[in-house]
């Protein structure tokens, strides 16, 4: 679709309405001035003032905060957007959220909220007063306080911006099956230049007008970021212009710094992108649509940094600059003369106009803010747990494979997975979505495609399959746009799942430590509903990306999900389908976790039928009778503990080794689910008792632990347990190439003669032949370095294990 039409626009919006929009008369061009006015005062006085918030008296060293923190550069340009918007709410009606990309500008927002109420509403001992002003501003970047970003505890808010990069993402996601949202997203020129921000334009190639709501960017050009000039801001305009509109945008564009000029620059630009999105909606809900990518409207506005600040510093040029970036007059406690232009600086917001003598904004400040829900402070979209519905989920024990004996069969166990969210895309049609870069089909999800295609707003060819408009399937080959899609998702009230290669959770992975810290400064409010939860699934992993190489190998994910607090992380790790049935559905069904799972996509032996498996994973660790020689009368000679599907079968092959070899030697075998219900339950909440672990793993044997990722993990989790020096843990340890699967377990001596021997060598009790086993195991090792070498692939004693059919070999 072309740039729509004003012929199209008469006809999709109200003439009158675009009129009063687009041209502000005298009292709503003030009540614009009067409330951003008093959104800048506010905001300079969360920056400086802990005393005297009225400026009542003269300005005194005693009423500055000992140590000024904050950003003002930013904070003008989004109080001004964030005025204009609620304008353009009170009169359209219009559902929206605000996400500020430069989440340095916190003051500004959490001012925003201040004056629309719903910060007092929510914390009423920051009332609309002179004391509740004054709370606001020694509560900010203090210690018992608030952040200076726009964070969790901030009214309105789903991004915080702390981490630069991710405001389109999160913004994209929040309208994904939102059709009458509107997320106004605020981009900074420093965020502009990060590599997530610049793959997150392409946002609008997955967006259904239809079904959708709409992703309004505005691209903020102020010059400059911390220490220097920004990029876009230095481009010539035509080049910015010819970058966004290569990215499928109609761009508009808003510069200057007179007023009230610029109010009337960017109410009549805002009305024009309001009624370009509604006119595109309108076409597509109307049957009107052509069915190409509609070209959505983004807004470039240029205005200065550090607006409305001091222009000069100690003769220095301050506004317009990065000198304004954070905190422009620095010692205003010991310079008398900082101390005169902050009083100045402070009283040309003409205060007394703005807040009357209880201290309470005046009427023409209130009258800006739209009412009830639809301020964007109280938008119940950016608090999403309020909107969360609980999936309809079919019964996962419908897509059981059959195990009539452990470790006879194999089968792709994400497969099942598939299946049911296949179903589960069915029977939601507009709260569940999978996100996936470009590789839905490789881990064996490729269910889903018979319930929906992948969502394309671009062109449909031919030799395309299940792809186009209507698809609800995400796949983008960018592991930011789908990690973020889906936080944007879930933070406004929808379910879904993020599934890609276990290497590659790394490109993400600072995203799951942000969103991971959001989840646990929101569980300490009260007010911030439970949202669904990030859903992680990674696969392609690390032990099965032989034919891949190095590149492809690591479980880095599950460490840093494992740094996150014990309230918020969940780490699984199912050895086959039917335990992946069960934690999926445990999954799914929970609220504000980050759940990670940890499965491979290739064929994999199959170890519990599924009520067998439904108990293990209840438990989440629990011993293998049937694997090992452990009768239970008394403590074995050995532990082999396993968490992960790999050493899994790496495991209990080297438990039927030691039965047929060493007869007598008592071997226990455990396997592991819930990674974290190894640490004590006072370090986590799925913690198991000191009961439970000890009668699973004893108090005393030593214990030869197989995990999926790197060693370390285990000892940290077991740290404080009775005598956690006697864990002996292989894992991965960073060895890998292109070669076979067996020989990326010997390669990172996790295999199963790798187990047998450390049995032996950490054994307190050993039978006769334990040695011959020893020198046994080291010819196994030779004979299959030489048979990779030479055939190309393992040793079929090996490749084609099951249990129960080993074969001694001399």
């Amino acid at each position: 679709m072309t740039a729509v039409s004003q012929e199209q626009v008469r006809k999709a919006v109200d003439e009158e309405l675009l009129r009063r929009l687009a041209a502000p008369e005298g009292r709503e061009v003030e009540q614009l001035d009067a409330w951003w006015r008093a959104n800048n005062y506010l905001t300079v006085g969360q920056i400086y003032l802990q005393g005297n918030p009225l400026l009542r008296e003269p300005l005194e060293p005693r009423h500055i905060k000992p140590r000024l923190l904050g950003h003002w550069g930013t904070s003008p340009g989004l109080s001004l957007i964030y005025a204009h918007v609620s304008r353009l709410i009170r009169h359209t009606g219009q559902q929206a959220i605000y996400l500020a990309g430069p989440g340095h500008g916190g003051p500004a927002l959490v001012a925003a909220g201040y004056l629309e109420g719903t910060y007092s509403e929510i914390y009423p001992h920051v009332g609309q007063d002179e004391a509740g002003m004054l709370r606001l501003f020694r509560q900010f970047s203090s210690p018992g306080g608030i952040p200076s970003h726009v964070s969790v505890t901030t009214p309105g808010s789903i991004h915080e911006g702390g981490e630069l990069g991710y405001v389109l993402v999160h913004a994209f996601g929040a309208v994904m099956d939102n059709p009458d949202l509107l997320a106004v997203a605020v981009v900074g020129d420093g965020e502009a230049e990060t590599g997530p921000l610049e793959g997150s334009w392409k946002g609008v190639s997955f967006l259904n007008p239809e079904r959708d709501g709409a992703v309004l960017p505005i691209l903020h050009l102020n010059g400059a970021k911390i220490a220097g000039p920004t990029v876009l801001s230095r481009k010539d305009p035509a080049e910015v212009r010819s970058l966004l509109a290569g990215h499928g945008y109609e761009v508009l564009e808003v510069e200057g710094a007179d007023l009230p000029g610029m109010h009337h620059r960017f109410a009549a630009t805002l009305a024009e992108a309001w009624a370009k999105i509604r006119t595109i909606q309108h076409l597509a809900r109307t049957g009107e649509w052509d069915g190409t990518r509609p070209r959505w409207p983004l807004i470039v506005l240029r205005s200065p940094k550090g607006w409305t600040g001091p222009e000069q510093v100690d003769g220095v040029r301050m506004a317009g600059t990065w000198r304004s970036h954070q905190v422009p007059l620095s010692g205003v406690r010991d310079n008398p003369e900082h101390l005169a232009m902050l009083e100045r600086w402070l009283r040309s917001y003409r205060p007394q106009e703005l807040f009357d003598a209880t201290g309470a904004p005046t009427e023409p400040v209130r009258a800006l803010a739209p009412e009830g829900e639809l301020r964007m402070s109280a938008s119940p979209h950016a608090n999403g747990g309020l909107l969360t519905r609980d999936l309809a989920l079919p019964d996962f024990r419908d897509y059981a494979l059959e195990v009539p004996k452990p470790a006879r069969t194999r089968a792709e166990s994400t497969r099942r997975l598939g299946e049911l969210l296949r179903d589960v895309y069915r029977d939601n049609p507009d709260t569940f979505r999978l996100f996936c870069p470009d590789e839905t089909t490789s881990n064996r999800l490729g269910a889903v495609f018979e319930v929906s295609g992948r969502a394309f707003a671009e062109r449909v060819t031919a030799d395309d399959v299940a792809i186009g408009r209507d698809g609800r399937v995400m796949e983008v080959l960018s592991e930011h746009n789908c990690h973020g899609w889906l936080e944007g998702y879930a933070l406004t009230g929808r379910h879904g799942l993020f599934a890609t290669y276990e290497a590659f959770a790394m490109v993400s992975a600072s995203q799951t430590v942000q969103h991971g810290k959001w989840l646990q400064e929101a569980s300490r409010l009260p007010w911030r509903a439970r949202v669904p939860s990030l859903n992680v699934l990674l696969t392609s992993t690390a032990w099965r990306n032989d034919h891949n190489g190095f590149s492809h190998q690591g479980p880095g994910l599950i460490q840093v999900v494992l740094t996150q607090r014990g309230d918020v992380a969940r780490v699984y790790l199912p050895p086959d389908a039917n335990c992946l049935l069960s934690v999926a559905d445990h999954c799914l069904r929970s609220r504000s976790y980050i759940n990670l799972i940890v499965i491979d996509k290739q064929p994999q032996l199959q170890w519990l039928g599924i009520e067998e498996a439904v108990e293990h994973c209840a438990r989440g660790a629990g011993i293998w009778d049937w694997a090992g020689t452990d009768d239970g009368a008394g403590d074995p000679d050995i532990v082999l503990a396993c968490a992960g599907d790999v050493v899994t079968m790496e495991t209990v092959a080297a438990a039927q080794i030691l039965k047929e070899r060493l007869p007598g030697f008592r071997v226990r075998v455990v396997n592991v689910v819930d990674l974290m219900t190894l640490p004590r339950p006072k370090d986590h909440p799925h913690g198991m008792s000191g009961t439970l672990f000890t009668e699973l793993f004893t108090d005393a044997v030593d214990v030869v632990f197989a995990f999926h990722g790197y060693p370390g993990a285990i000892h940290q989790l077991v740290h404080g347990r009775p005598d956690a020096d006697r864990f002996r843990v292989r894992g991965f340890v960073e060895e890998g190439t292109t070669t076979t699967p067996f020989d990326m377990t010997v390669r990172n001596r996790a295999s199963r003669y790798h187990l047998v021997m450390d049995a032996i060598n950490n054994a307190k009790r050993l039978p006769r032949g334990a040695t011959d086993l020893m020198a046994w195991c080291e010819r196994k090792l030779a004979e299959h370095q030489a048979y990779v070498v030479e055939h190309l692939e393992d040793l079929p004693e090996v490749r084609d294990w099951v249990l129960g059919d080993w074969a001694k070999q001399g």
